[in-house]
């Protein structure tokens, strides 16, 4: 067996699960972006942590901060037709038999522009088994005065229409508070029930029920991995939802590309690594490519861009 040379020997001992790392800054804000799925690992306000991220010598875990593309959550048994053709997409979550989260999140982005305070990365999604299409996909990640300002886009370089739906990943960190302590206020007024798969089975009524958090509370004995829909805007056309801890509140906020968003309790109630309830914005929700509900279906050359971000309380 051939030794390494020290050039090689050098690149293996500084290598990262999740490649370069891209560090922006702006007065109060930092944030740092990851190569392996173009994701967030951190962002913070004066050194604390206002997403629940993970070290730079860590795999990223339970999708923290990761983009969904060009499907959010999952696809039953990774089957869909489109434009008269079956798909077969790979199982990626076995347990449930589901292709779940997308293409990209472990694929290698590229650095196409980095100044102080912004940082845009891109990938070229080309045809693989269960998908046939070619999509330009960029990112860009702003620190502000508001704090992150994040723009998504996929633009269809191919020469069929594509099928795309958009979420992202990320957990607005909780510290040390007890999940039944935490406040939420989650801006909708339908939530998405779904079957032992995790998969859509019927929608209802938030109002009079437990999954109610149009005004904000605290999250009691109330357990979520669940899809809320008709969404309420405020004037400037944004969504709002806020979790609040002891000790911080951030508010996640989504245009009008996203009238769906999953929030996740799990990591909150377990407290395994940096703690934090996901809040996703997405632009369609589960098994949206056999249901077609917010499915974006792009033409050649035709483009989808949202635009989201986490302002701090």
């Amino acid at each position: 067996m051939s030794a390494l040379s020290p050039a090689s020997a050098a690149g293996a001992a500084s290598a990262q699960p999740t490649g370069q790392q891209w560090t922006i800054g702006h007065g109060p804000f930092e944030a740092t972006v990851v190569e392996v799925g173009g994701g967030l690992r951190t962002f913070t306000r004066d050194g604390v942590d206002v997403v629940a991220g993970y070290a730079a010598d860590e795999p990223c875990a339970s999708g923290r901060g990761q983009q969904l593309m060009p499907w959010p959550n999952r696809v039953r048994d990774g089957r869909y037709t489109f434009a008269g053709t079956e798909h077969q997409l790979s199982i990626t979550e076995v347990p449930r038999g589901n292709a779940s989260h997308g293409l990209v999140r472990w694929a290698l982005w590229e650095l196409v522009e980095i100044e102080d305070e912004m940082v845009t990365v891109g990938y070229r999604l080309h045809p693989q088994p269960g998908w046939d299409h070619f999509l330009d996909l960029r990112t860009t990640y702003l620190l502000d005065d508001s704090g992150l300002v994040v723009t998504a886009a996929a633009r269809n370089v191919g020469r069929s229409a594509a099928p795309f739906g958009y979420g992202a990943h990320p957990y607005l960190a909780t510290g040390d508070t007890l999940l039944p302590d935490i406040e939420l206020r989650i801006p909708a007024e339908t939530w998405l029930g779904v079957d032992e798969r995790m998969l859509p089975s019927d929608t209802h009524p938030v109002a009079g029920g437990s999954y109610d958090f149009r005004e904000q509370h605290r999250v009691g004995d109330v357990r979520l991995d669940t899809a809320y829909t008709d969404v309420v805007r405020d004037d400037d056309g944004m969504w709002r939802c806020t979790v609040a801890a002891a000790d911080r509140a951030a508010t996640l906020w989504a245009d009008a590309a996203f009238p769906w968003l999953q929030v996740f309790t799990a990591i909150a109630e377990d407290r395994k690594g940096e703690v934090g309830i996901a809040v996703e914005p997405m632009s369609c929700p589960a098994d949206a490519f056999n249901s077609g509900d917010g499915l974006v279906v792009l033409e050649p050359g035709e483009e989808w861009t949202g635009t989201w971000g986490i302002t701090p309380a």
